[in-house]
Formats: structure tokens, sequence, C-alpha cells
């Protein structure tokens, strides 16, 4: 019966109206609590989907290209050209996959113990007394001096446009000896594909070897070529070695020629032996795995003197006569006359009274600079927060200049910009195209990699640590003062169709770029800027390194925070927003007046004033440009000087102060430049670890003396109370300079990276013709 009456009573309960039922809200309940789990469950699902397409899409932007297309227009008189500064000699176009041509050679008549010292690549190893380009116009001509123990080599070549391929060129390579005894040498001239093309040989056996007539070539870029090489010289002591073969890529070439050699002995008149390295075809040194590349090889083995061309014939082009012999002579001496006549009106060194050997050296450090040059192609390796490991860049071309040829033959993003600051007075329209291919590289979030490491040949020379760029590092933005500059040189009366058309291509990117450090760049306090990349929470080092801002091992705050306040950071982005306030006049009005304002804001004293500087303690103890932390003791640095008086008003005692300061020959001030570090500061040439030596802790560094000259000339207008002491400075600074790289450049034969402050001598890598060449700048009062 029990069992009867709950089921009977379940029945009723279930017949009963709902509002009765009394169990019929634990149903509900139940419900609901479902209803809630499984809108929960569908939220958490639902923002772990959004959360993840928010990820994937903002890796991606890492390595997706800004959005605005920017075509670079394509001169074809500039389409050749020695865009390969890693190597002495050796050319090649403005393409992915061009291709190249080059030069090598080697000493006769030597017992090698190991590797053969093959020349080919820019190396301090080779230990030359000097090479480097003499003149260069950047587009046309160039002529180089290389020079060796006991003999000299100058390689020259000129260019003749036509076609529809970039026309014609000739190199001359030509043999000195200086020394008493004799000198036989090899040279190899060598022409590679870089993965697609083709080539052919023309040759011929003759009693003095295989010679080579010509190579019959065809690429996409190029169409149907030929390369003719000279007649033979049917001299005895003349011999031609030649071979194809291929190798794993153009970073592997002296490889391959390596692979190829053969040694052979022969007795000479006085019975002492003769070893002779000729290239061979061997079953023993077959071609590598995955070669790629196509490479001929011609091997012509001399004695000195000896002159010899190597013309290139584009099918499209249209010639009178071949570009060789007198006709070459000819067209180099025309080349190089309108060259010195260029030079001495954009640079007017004898009105400033320096005598022939200064201008040469002047000539020469421009030369190399343009000549330094190079074009590369390939992709970055990068990474995010969002990356466990990292990824590939988009593939693209950069047309830059380099810092040095033998130990940083690639793009420097901080490097570039004064770069170009030399570079723009000398050809603008070189500068206007390497600024576009260096905004081409701003990814959607309008991030630069700040060091440029494209291609293999450019991938071979970087250790392995520094490959990789991290998407929150900058670098300073000194491609606005290139563009600063070209825009003086436009006409102020009337910009024309040229200049406002390169602006308007320029300026968006410029504005990603200019957004993108002021998102990821600013400090905790309101106007201030900090660099990102520091390592915090590290014993390792003495003063933790901030390699984005250039200054590398330069003191900062010795606990890195968010706290830290840069003042050269904050100076750059005044630069920046008063360069885009003049572009935004010319090309988009209506924003001119947002970057005017922000310039007002970077360029107020007072604020300024209050985040950088201490009246008490003042530049010779240093709060003034000391990014401190609260309650963190000053450290005595000078952080970046001379960026920070450069927009100081003239009448100001903060400048009274820096110009007693600088003058201070304990301090900054010696007879050959300013140090990058005060004598006084704790950490002056200071070892920052026991493999890091210093680097910005004291030497003479020639870009920020040029900044420094510039502001001292502009302090020295009359009008203000500071300006005859800036006037005094400004002239024994800059011929302290001046004078100084000069004589390291007569004694070594090389523009250096830097230069002690103690001796003046050049230190650090040579040539370094990058920044160091703003002394032509210097020399000719151009700022």
């Amino acid at each position: 019966m029990a069992g009867v009456r709950k089921r009977n009573a379940a029945r009723d309960q279930s017949s009963m109206p709902p509002h009765l039922n009394k169990k019929e809200p634990k149903k509900k309940s139940i419900f609901t609590r479902q209803l809630f789990i499984y809108l929960c469950i569908g939220l958490i699902s639902g923002l772990m989907v959004a959360s993840t397409v928010d990820w994937w899409l903002r890796s991606r932007r890492l390595f997706t290209p800004y959005s605005v297309v920017n075509n670079i227009e394509q001169d074809d008189a500039k389409f050749w050209g020695t865009y390969r500064p890693q190597v002495y000699m050796g050319m090649k176009t403005k393409s992915p996959q061009s291709l190249v041509t080059g030069l090598m050679w080697l000493r006769q008549h030597e017992r090698y113990q190991s590797e053969l010292p093959l020349r080919h690549t820019c190396e301090h190893g080779d230990k030359l007394l000097k090479y480097g380009w003499v003149a260069h116009d950047g587009a046309n001509f160039g002529i180089q001096d290389v020079v060796e123990q006991g003999y000299n080599l100058r390689t020259s070549f000129v260019k003749v446009p036509g076609g529809r391929h970039g026309g014609d060129w000739t190199w001359r390579v030509t043999g000195t000896q200086t020394g008493a005894s004799p000198v036989t040498i090899s040279l190899f001239f060598y022409a590679a594909t870089d993965g697609q093309g083709k080539m052919g040989s023309v040759v011929k056996d003759t009693k003095n070897g295989r010679y080579l007539t010509q190579i019959n070539g065809e690429t996409e870029e190029l169409g149907k070529f030929k390369i003719i090489f000279p007649a033979e010289n049917t001299g005895v002591d003349t011999r031609y070695h030649t071979v194809s073969t291929r190798a794993e890529g153009l970073h592997k070439l002296k490889d391959a020629a390596l692979r190829k050699m053969q040694a052979t002995i022969e007795k000479s008149g006085n019975n002492k032996d003769k070893v002779l390295y000729f290239l061979g075809d061997s079953a023993s040194h077959r071609n590598p795995p995955g070669a790629k590349s196509d490479v001929v090889f011609h091997q012509v083995t001399l004695k000195l003197p000896f002159e010899i061309d190597i013309i290139f014939e584009s099918e499209t082009s249209s010639r009178k006569s071949q570009l060789s012999g007198e006709t070459f002579t000819e067209e180099l001496a025309r080349w190089k006359e309108k060259f010195d006549q260029n030079f001495e009106e954009r640079f007017p060194l004898k009105d400033k009274g320096y005598d022939s050997a200064k201008i040469a050296f002047a000539k020469a450090t421009l030369s190399n600079m343009v000549g330094g040059i190079g074009y590369f192609y390939g992709h970055s390796l990068v990474q995010s927060d969002n990356q466990k490991t990292p990824v590939k860049y988009w593939d693209a071309g950069l047309l830059t200049a380099v810092p040095s040829r033998s130990f940083f033959p690639r793009g420097f993003l901080w490097d570039e910009g004064f770069h170009q600051l030399l570079i723009s007075k000398w050809d603008p329209t070189i500068s206007e195209e390497i600024i576009e291919h260096w905004l081409n590289l701003l990814n959607k979030d309008g991030w630069i990699p700040r060091e440029q490491i494209l291609g293999e040949e450019a991938r071979s020379k970087v250790p392995a640590e520094f490959v990789v760029q991290q998407n929150k590092n900058a670098n300073p933005p000194t491609l606005f003062l290139a563009i600063e500059s070209i825009l003086k040189g436009f006409n102020k009366d009337e910009i024309n169709k040229h200049d406002t058309r390169f602006l308007k291509k320029i300026f968006p990117r410029l504005e990603v770029w200019y957004n993108w450090f002021n998102t990821t760049q600013v400090g905790e306090v309101p106007f201030s800027y900090r660099w990102r990349g520091r390592k915090e929470g590290t014993d390792d080092e003495l003063n933790p390194k901030t390699l984005t801002s250039g200054l590398d091992d330069y003191p900062r705050a010795s606990h890195p925070s968010e706290d830290e306040r840069h003042i050269d950071l904050r100076c750059w982005m005044a630069v920046a927003s008063g360069t885009m306030a003049k572009i935004a006049k010319v090309v988009d009005p209506d924003s001119a007046s947002k970057y005017e304002a922000t310039h007002k804001l970077l360029t107020n004293h007072r604020i300024m004033n209050e985040l950088h500087w201490s009246a008490e303690m003042g530049l010779r103890y240093n709060q003034i440009f000391n990014e401190e932390q609260p309650n963190q003791r000053p450290s005595g640095n000078f952080s970046n000087i001379l960026v920070y008086f450069v927009i100081l008003k003239p009448d100001s005692q903060q400048l009274t102060q820096i110009l007693e300061d600088l003058s201070a020959r304990d301090l900054l001030w010696t007879e050959y430049g300013l140090r990058s570090l005060s004598k006084r500061d704790p950490l002056y040439m200071k070892r920052n670890t026991e493999h890091d030596p210093p680097y910005w802790r004291g030497a003479i560094w020639i870009n920020m003396n040029y900044l420094a000259v510039r502001a001292l000339k502009r302090y020295s207008q009359p009008g203000s109370r500071n300006s005859e002491k800036a006037a005094k400075l400004y002239q024994e600074l800059r011929s302290n300079l001046v004078n100084n790289i000069y004589k390291e450049y007569a004694k070594s034969g090389y523009v250096w990276e830097s230069y002690n402050d103690m001796t003046g001598k050049g230190q650090g890598t040579h040539p370094f013709t990058g920044w160091s060449a703003l002394v032509v700048l210097m020399m000719s009062e151009q700022y």
C-alpha cells in the first residue's frame, strides 16, 4: 500500500496546476542552472575563439606589409651598379635574382700552408694596406684603388645606358708593381646566376691554356647578354684556365673556386721550385648537393704590370663602338672630370682653403659612401610575444648604404639617416629611392626591423644571436633628419612636381611609423619616452645595454624599469614631429596642426626641464641627462647631450651651462673631438662584461660630433648671449674633428668607426665610411 500511495501521490502532484505544484520551482531551478552553465560555456568558448582569432590576427600583423602600395620607380641608368659592397669588386642589378659578376685574385709563387689567401670579400684578416673608391658618382662610373704589399690594383668601371635592360658596362683592372721583386698574380673573373637564368661559355684551347673568349647568357631581368674577354695575350708568362661549376649560393662562390683549385710545382731558372695554383676540373671535386648557382670562372695568370678590360653588352642596347681600349679611357676621363666639377659645386672646399690632398680625401670619403650602396633581397627573421619561434618577414628588396664593407655590409636603420645626410647633398634622387625602400619595410603595425639581413650573402656575415629582430625594439628614426635635409634643398617658392610626388608617396608611411613610436615607446610619465629592449633583472652586465638606442653600452639607469625616461628618444621624436609638420604643410595641410602641436610640446623647455634637468646638480654631475628611477643614485653620465641641446633656446641658461661644460677638458672635450662619455663618469672606459669591451664609453663617434657641430653652428648666430661662446667652440671642434680624421686617413689609409679620445687613433672596424663620412659635410659647412 505504501508503494501505491507513493505512486498516487506522485500522480496527483503531477496533475496539480503549476502554481500549486511545490516541486515545479526545483525543476525550473535545474533548468535555469543548466541554461546558465550552457551560456557560460558558450561565452567562454566564444571568448576563447575570439582570443585565438585575435592572437592569430595580431601575430600575422608582424609579418604583413603595411597596406599602402608604394611602387618605386625604376631608373634604368641605375639598374646596374656596384651593389655588392661586401666584395672588393662586383656588380649586380637591382633585382631579386640578379646575375652577379665579381673579381678574386691571388699572388702566385708563394707556399701557402693553410687555406689559400684568395681575395674576394672585404676582410680585416686580409690586412690590405688600403682599399676603397677614390671616385664614384653612384651611377655612371667608379675608380677604386687596392694597395697590397709589393703591388697595386686599380679597378674602374664605366656604364653606358641604353636598350631595355640597363645598358652596357666595362670593367678595367690595372696592376702595377711597387716593390723591387717581380710579382705574378692570378685574376679570377666570374659570372654567377642566383637561382634563375642560364649561361654558356665560348672557350678555345691555346698553348697558354683554356682561354675564355665570351660568356653568352640570358636572365629574366636582363634578357640576352654577353660578357666579352680581352684578346689573348700570347706571352709565355700569361696563362689561362677556365671552369664552369655550381655553388650552393652567392655566399659560397669563393668555396666553389677553392674546390676547383689545383697546385702544381715548376722548376725555375735558379733551381727553386715555384708553386702555382690553377683552376681545373677534377672528378674528386664534385658539385655540392643543393647547388643552385651556375658559375663561370676565368683565371688569368700574368706578371705585373698589366691592363685588362672585361665588357658586358646587352642585346637590346645599340652602340657605335665597343666600350674598351681608348673609348673606355676617354669615357672614364670624361666622367671623372664631371665628377670633380660636381663635387666642387656641391662641396666648395677650395673656397674653404683646403689643399689638394684634403680635397682628394673628401672625394674619396664621399665616393666610398655612394660606392658602398648595396642592393639586397630576402627576408628578415622576426619574433614577437605572440610567436614562440622566429618567423619570416616577407621577401623584399632593399637599396641601402652600408656602414662598413668589411664588417657591417648590410642595412642599419639608424645609421641610414646619417648616411643620407651626405648622399642627399650629392644626389637627392639616390636618397629618395633609398628612403622609399626603407619605408617599404614597414609592417602593418608600423614597425621596421632595425637591422636588415637580407639574402644569404648578407646573413653569412652575421653571428646567429643577432639575426632575429624583436618587434618591440625600435631604433632612432634618423630618416627624419635626412628627409628634413632634402626638404631644405627644395625650391622654397614652389616645390616642383617631382618633389611633391616623393613627399606624397612617403607621407602615409611616415605617419604609421611615427604613430608606432608614439604608442610603443612612450614612458609612464606624460611627455616622456623609454627605449624598449633593455635586459631587466640581470647581473651579467655592469650596466644593461640599450642596443635599440644605437648607443649600445652607453650608461643608463642601473636597473631597467618602466620608470625610466630617455631624453634622447624624446629629442628624436621632437625632430620627427617637426619634420612631419613640414611635410604635412605640403601634402596634407589639414593634419599639419596636430604635428605642430606635438612638436611644440616636445620642445617645451618647462616640461623638458621638469623631466630631465636638475638645477642643483646641473650637467656637470648629470641629472640633466640621466634616466633616473625614483630614489636611485645618479650615475654621472651624459646621456646624449649632443641630441638634447639641438632643441634648446639660444638664450637659455641650460645652453649656457652646456657650453661651459662642453669645453671642460676633463669632461667631454679632447683635441680630436667630443668623447661619448665624460671622463669623470664612473663607467668611463669600463668593460660591460668580460667579453664586452667599452664601446660608447669614451670613444669619439663622428655622428654625434656632427650633431654637436651642427648645433654649435646654429647657436653661433649673432643675437644671443651664448653666440660668442658657441662660435668659438664651433670653430675649434670642427677643426679638431676634420684634422684628426684626415690625419688618421693619411696615416692608415682608412676612415674609422670611432677614434680614441686620448690619442685620436682610429679604432674599431675599417673602412667605416658610414656616418664617419659626415666629415665631408663638416669640411664644407653644410648642415
